[in-house]
């Protein structure tokens, strides 16, 4: 969708099968202006400083159950562990690849405030230079449902119930 909106996108992943996919996906729809990279996200750094990142951090997917109802029987508070702790090196690795004034947006499809608010909350206390860019009400069809206290996009399964419902999902800009 960056693409496709005339951005210039550097992808990072450290999967080379999804890497594939992605290349076929992207040979798929004709869209040539990507530079894709096989790498580790916390160690890869940029040649030079991006004006933006979208950390999609790899999370217990918790956000899916009303697709996947086994996740509660498959997921544990040692997976959630595991995974805030890649998600804060992650971020903490935006932080850094991200220009001065630039903005990141963080985002996992989990319902567990350890792999979303608490990610956030604890790099701003960590002294990190980010703060904060409250989503607004009408960058998200003028539904206040779906903004959290502190201002980021926090959706839940009961969410759209007039269609089906959707997937939990959290996201916050910096």
């Amino acid at each position: 969708q960056l693409i496709a909106a005339g951005a210039t996108v550097t992808a990072v992943d450290r999967s080379a099968s999804r890497v594939r996919r992605l290349e076929d996906n992207l040979a798929r729809l004709r869209l040539s202006a990507a530079e894709v990279v096989v790498a580790d996200a916390v160690a890869w750094r940029p040649p030079c400083p991006a004006g933006a990142v979208l950390v999609d951090v790899p999370c217990t997917a918790t956000g899916t159950i009303r697709r996947h109802p086994a996740l509660p029987y498959l997921k544990s508070a040692d997976d959630v562990r595991r995974l805030a702790d890649v998600q804060g090196r992650m971020l903490a690795a935006a932080i850094e690849m991200t220009a001065p004034g630039g903005v990141i947006v963080y985002a996992c499809c989990s319902l567990q405030p350890e792999e979303g608010r608490s990610r956030i909350d604890a790099a701003i206390a960590s002294g990190a230079p980010v703060v904060r860019d409250a989503i607004q009400t009408t960058e998200v069809f003028g539904r206040s449902e779906l903004i959290s206290a502190e201002g980021d996009l926090r959706t839940f399964p009961c969410h759209f119930g007039e269609y089906g419902g959707m997937d939990g999902f959290f996201a916050s800009r910096l």
